[in-house]
């Protein structure tokens, strides 16, 4: 009886004729079918790691093109602003709903408990942590990658199957000067932008469901406010927001120029693009919040040195005047 391992030409007919075809040429019985099924699904696994590895590899060289040409100097710049327009100023309406209807249904939900414990003054802090910790950043960063990632994608992938993209290579203009780049900066740029944004609307509406319609306190909501949130908790969610975006950004232009297949291979590529975005941002929240809890003790250490330098700098030049030297 032969290994079934090192039968492979299997793997592209149906599944229904593998398996007889597999019963016939082994005297199928209980054992050689369960040997089967497992070598194919730890064939499936190998190679869906695999791919997500050479996936990685991919963006990994994109990123480092993308660095090596902005050394060179700036992208075109009207292909960069048109970039600009649409992530940052075309998402906006986008991400101020999702903020504000995120703020407003967490501040709903969290006062109605708090009533119960006597601590619904907790209500407005609670919301601004969770806005700028976790839900800014990331539900920008799903909006992205549903607007303007499935965007990229299909119009890269669209670009690459009728060999446009060929086309600029012929012409002597770097596919990757001409299309990632201006994609990439404006994802940097923009992303952190609309995810203050995000942060803002959703305490904002977080504060007008609880104070006028719940009929909470506004004193008591914004001090608890002003002692919670800390300098920290803000360079949290913005480099969350500016990490998402660069991903984002990344994974659908590496789709985008990856599509083959005509109208339905960018179909596929600009779900698998999107799906893989959101994954990506979500592992990648996970590691950040990890990573910036314990880089925190970093950021008061670089903080106080340099507030401490600002202030001897400032007593300096105070007293450099006073002494009448200038």
């Amino acid at each position: 009886m032969r290994n079934p391992a090192i039968i492979t030409d299997w793997q592209t007919a149906p599944q229904l004729l593998s398996a007889l075809l597999f019963a016939c040429e082994f005297n199928y019985d209980r054992r050689n079918w369960a040997t089967y099924v497992m070598y194919n699904q730890i064939v499936r696994l190998g190679r869906s790691v695999s791919d997500g590895l050479r996936g990685v590899g991919e963006i990994a060289i994109l990123l480092w093109q993308c660095i090596k040409w902005l050394t060179r100097g700036l992208p075109y710049k009207r292909e960069t602003i048109q970039q600009f327009y649409f992530i940052g100023v075309q998402s906006l309406p986008v991400i101020l709903t999702t903020g504000a209807f995120t703020g407003a249904v967490l501040a709903y939900t969290s006062y109605n408990q708090f009533v119960t414990l006597g601590v619904e003054s907790w209500t407005g802090a609670i919301v601004a942590k969770a806005q700028v910790w976790q839900l800014g950043p990331v539900l920008v960063g799903l909006m992205l990658a549903g607007r303007v990632g499935c965007s990229i994608t299909a119009e890269l992938g669209t670009m690459n199957v009728t060999e446009q993209v060929d086309a600029l290579d012929t012409m002597g203009t770097d596919p990757v000067r001409y299309l990632v780049l201006p994609r990439v900066l404006a994802s940097f740029f923009m992303t952190p932008v609309l995810t203050v944004f995000a942060m803002l609307i959703g305490i904002i509406a977080g504060l007008v469901m609880t104070v006028f319609i719940l009929g909470a306190e506004w004193h008591f909501q914004w001090s608890q406010i002003e002692d919670w949130m800390v300098p920290y908790d803000y360079v949290q969610g913005l480099s969350k927001g500016l990490v998402f975006g660069v991903t984002i950004s990344l994974i659908c232009c590496r789709n985008g120029l990856k599509t083959t297949g005509g109208a339905e291979g960018v179909g596929k590529a600009t779900t698998a693009a999107n799906v893989s975005s959101c994954i990506a941002i979500l592992i990648l929240n996970l590691v950040m919040s990890i990573l910036l809890f314990y880089l925190e003790p970093v950021w008061d250490t670089v903080a106080y040195a340099v507030d401490t330098a600002w202030l001897t700098l400032v007593g300096w030049v105070r007293a450099l005047f006073g002494s009448g030297a200038l």
